[in-house]
């Protein structure tokens, strides 16, 4: 098995971990905080993810230029790169501490709406974070040397080491009384470590050197002509998932802010099964870009990415319309009450209606960074993304949480269909064939399986056991109809594949 496909399937083993341990964890460390602290950890993460922004998009240039200077063997220019790219690092890290002490003098003076124990908590969760920001950037490129040479099985099973036993870490602080700050110094500790051993793996077993051969202003210009246009669509990520933190963070008490983060953690969950395939696939489009790749041979690979997405983001979204504020209810009802819990469901919903065709049309994006055309999407993107963000500021007074994301999600909708123009255009992607190829039996089993998800949802009951039950019947139901309605032949064979070694392994049990 290549190490794409043992990426893409290491993926998705962090991503059903991460999902169900994070289902788990959520309602378990927002009873042991309380909503308004959880609201604050939150909130302060995100304030200092805004911050993440210094990293001016170096981490995802390092996967680009590796894979090119592995692709034309020049080790002395890899050499030259990784460490110019490493002075940069030790000057963002410096600024970073620089930004951290300016605003840390004015954290009681924004939250107005926290109590001074709140403001104080809020302070030293902020200065660990720093801490943990400062160090975290530069070996973060660490592992994004392991991408760009295609090796994606260690770090991504390391990382699934840590999550466990990190969660597992977490749990016993939270049942030994610790609180916010406690979990904060978990991860900091976890960070570092993951850091020495990704670090042993690249010098060690990768045999990666980093020397500077020669200083070059241009070829620093030249670094930040490419990792500019990532840098704004950063830019794009935070105000799409972190300025309602800022809005109403300023305006509403931290249980809003619970209520909000919840719902995003749902949207997110949904957004990571998508981009579990779609994130091993920038070497490829780069090596395929090199290769001068036809515009339809591209839009081959887009369709194969985006139906295996669509397919999967269609089992969740029908499944989250048909059972999503029954399960939200039982997950942090009991913390957040009806009312709170049902608009961190409508939240969840909206983000996911949203995100479905940027999610499915991944690759695309991919494509942009793989031939460094990503000037016109960042430039749209971030100009909608700073309107939807104001308009949410503007609803956020009136409706809350649930108007913070509506002027996002309005934004959202408006870009994605702009860049398919684009695409078509302007990249030389066949759009109409994409979409003609997305909806090819997969809108039948979309019919098929709401109408008898509704049929599904009549089952009384309102426990934990009915939800589940629900749940079990319904993802039997989707998956026989996928695999007799939805998918065409190649995506059979693909799941013949993938099954075969557990059919093997079910026969030798026996």
């Amino acid at each position: 098995m290549s190490q794409l496909k043992k990426g893409a399937f290491l993926n998705y083993t962090t991503i059903i971990l991460t999902n169900v341990i994070g289902l788990l964890m959520t309602p378990f460390i927002l009873n042991h905080l309380g909503k308004d602290e959880y609201g604050i950890y939150l909130t302060i993460g995100a304030l200092v993810g805004t911050i993440s922004l210094l990293d001016f998009g170096l981490n995802n240039t390092i996967v680009r230029f590796v894979a090119k200077y592995k692709a034309e063997k020049d080790k002395v220019g890899q050499e030259n790169f990784l460490a110019t790219t490493m002075l940069i690092y030790l000057g963002i890290s410096t600024l970073i501490i620089i930004i951290g002490v300016i605003f840390y003098g004015y954290i009681d003076s924004y939250f107005t709406k926290m109590t001074p124990e709140e403001i104080e908590i809020a302070k030293v969760i902020f200065a660990i974070f720093i801490f943990n920001l400062a160090v975290g950037l530069p070996g973060g490129s660490l592992t994004g040397i392991c991408y760009g040479y295609e090796e994606f099985v260690f770090p991504k099973t390391l990382n699934i080491v840590r999550y466990i036993l990190r969660s597992v870490t977490v749990a016993g602080v939270l049942l030994f009384g610790g609180k916010a700050i406690a979990l904060v110094i978990v991860d900091s500790i976890f960070n570092l470590l993951i850091i020495l051993i990704t670090g042993y793996y690249v010098f060690k077993k990768l045999h990666i050197k980093i020397k500077l051969h020669s200083f070059s202003i241009n070829f620093i210009k030249h670094i930040f002509s490419y990792s500019t246009w990532i840098f704004v669509f950063a830019l794009v990520s935070l105000f799409q998932w972190k300025a309602g933190h800022w809005v109403l963070g300023r305006i509403a008490p931290p249980e809003v802010l619970s209520i909000y983060g919840i719902g995003i953690a749902l949207g997110t969950y949904y957004g990571a099964f998508s981009t579990a395939i779609s994130s091993v696939f920038l070497p490829r489009a780069t090596k395929m870009s090199v290769d001068n790749a036809s515009g339809e041979e591209l839009t081959d690979m887009m369709i194969k990415i985006g139906r295996l997405s669509f397919i999967i983001l269609m089992f969740i979204l029908t499944a989250f319309i048909l059972f999503g504020k029954q399960f939200v209810f039982l997950w942090v009802g009991g913390e957040l009450e009806k009312e709170g819990s049902y608009q961190s469901w409508l939240i969840a919903l909206m983000i996911m209606v949203a995100y479905t065709l940027p999610l499915v049309q991944g690759f695309g994006n991919s494509i942009l960074e793989a031939k460094s055309k990503l000037r016109f999407k960042a430039i749209l993107y971030l100009s909608f993304m700073i309107l939807g963000t104001i308009l949410g500021a503007i609803l956020a007074h009136h409706y809350g949480a649930i108007g913070m994301m509506a002027g996002s999600v309005v934004a959202w909708l408006i870009v994605q269909n702009v860049m398919n123009f684009y695409y078509h255009k302007k990249i030389g992607l066949n759009i109409i064939r994409f979409f003609k190829e997305l909806f090819n039996k997969t809108i039948f089993l979309i019919l098929l399986a709401i109408g008898l998800g509704y049929l599904i949802n009549m089952i009384p009951g309102i426990g934990w056991l009915n939800f589940v039950l629900k749940a079990v019947i319904y993802s039997i139901v989707f998956s026989i109809l996928a695999y007799n309605i939805g998918l065409i032949d190649f995506e059979k064979d693909l799941v013949k594949r993938t099954m075969n070694p557990l059919f093997k392994l079910i026969k030798l049990t026996r």
